[in-house]
């Protein structure tokens, strides 16, 4: 039970001599603050520049481990394994970056904590409590508390810490910079162009040869990749994203679109297999209205008018790529697609 519980009428009384009225009195009187003892910092100026050095090197520690930590992305390729005793096998890139990042911020939080604990002023001070308000009163005595506290902790006098601290704590935000590195090499122009260009033969992607004006009947579809295009490919599914194109047969004319019809060969054209709302292949085909749906979020298009968008979330249209025919009889490309494929990004002009 606290002394607030203690109502006053249980309280031992005393007499006021001045009035011969009962005052109730509390026997749980405020003890005060104990003395104050000073530490050997506070009494030798030694001691407190040895705790000066200690700190300092402590946030110089943190600086150093910064430096490694972005030394780590350097050295260590993502793919190299090391064995750690008791860890066993481990990603050198993870261990050295774990250990650097964590050796940088305990070193500038000890340092913090020594600094406060050794040479910052100790003395503990009783401050009633005061009005939420904030009146000139108020602020003036925090600007006042603020001043002190900037004189007690020294940080004036000791520059070797104050420069070594500063330079923790601008460093350390480097490594979350660094750490952008991982979200990819940046995309440059890559977005805005494909495996495609002039005489570029279309090769069927079932067959995987050449396609012939012959090969392509009205009211069938068909995919291809480009010509030196191969599944067993490193960069394979990366290039067919962009490559993968959709190949369909239409009288000449039904198709609307003036340029569509320029870009093709008798009535074949050729359009980007890739949705242009979040990327997925195109693959559903109604000959009779020309129409190709995405089966993702239902896109339509109508590959009769320019691929235009007659309904769902897609942006744009489809981006055409214009075609013709070689010495030899095989349909090829007479260039790169006019517009990037696939989504809309925000490079996209």
């Amino acid at each position: 039970m606290s002394s607030q519980d203690i109502s006053e009428e249980s309280l031992p009384h005393k007499q006021d001599a001045a009035h011969g009225t009962a005052v109730a009195e509390n026997p749980f009187a405020d003890p005060g603050l104990p003395p104050h003892k000073p530490r050997i910092q506070d009494i030798d100026e030694r001691a407190a520049k040895r705790s000066e050095r200690t700190v300092a090197l402590l946030f110089t520690l943190s600086m150093l481990a910064t430096i490694g930590f972005i030394a780590s992305f350097v050295i260590f390729p993502v793919d190299k394994i090391v064995y750690v005793w008791p860890l066993g096998h481990v990603s050198a890139t993870n261990l050295s970056l774990g250990l650097t990042l964590g050796i940088a911020l305990f070193c500038i939080g000890a340092g913090a904590v020594h600094w406060a604990r050794t040479l910052m002023s100790d003395h503990e001070v009783a401050d009633d409590r005061h009005p939420i308000e904030a009146e000139p009163e108020v602020k003036a005595k925090v600007m006042a508390d603020f001043a002190d506290g900037a004189r007690e902790s020294a940080i004036g006098r000791r520059p070797l810490i104050r420069n070594t601290m500063f330079g923790a704590l601008a460093m350390v935000p480097l490594s979350g910079v660094v750490l952008l590195r991982e979200l990819g090499p940046m995309p440059e122009k890559k977005l805005f162009h494909t495996s495609w260009a002039k005489g570029k033969q279309l090769i069927n992607m079932n067959t995987n040869e050449p396609l012939r004006p012959e090969d392509v009947a009205v009211g069938s579809l068909t995919f291809a990749k480009p010509e030196g295009l191969e599944e067993h490919d490193h960069e394979f599914n990366t290039k067919i994203a962009k490559d993968a194109l959709m190949i369909v047969r239409i009288q000449p004319e039904d198709i609307k679109d003036k340029r569509e019809l320029e870009w093709s060969h008798e009535g074949i054209v050729a359009f980007s297999k890739i949705c242009t709302h979040v990327g997925c292949p195109i693959s559903l085909y109604e000959q009779q209205t020309h129409h190709v749906l995405c089966p993702c979020h239902q896109s339509t298009f109508d590959l009769s008018d320019g691929a235009r968008v007659i309904f769902g979330p897609a942006g744009h249209a489809l981006p055409q790529l214009r075609i013709g025919v070689n010495d030899e009889g095989f349909l090829e490309a007479l260039g790169d697609f006019e517009e990037p494929v696939g989504p809309a990004f925000w490079e996209r002009g």
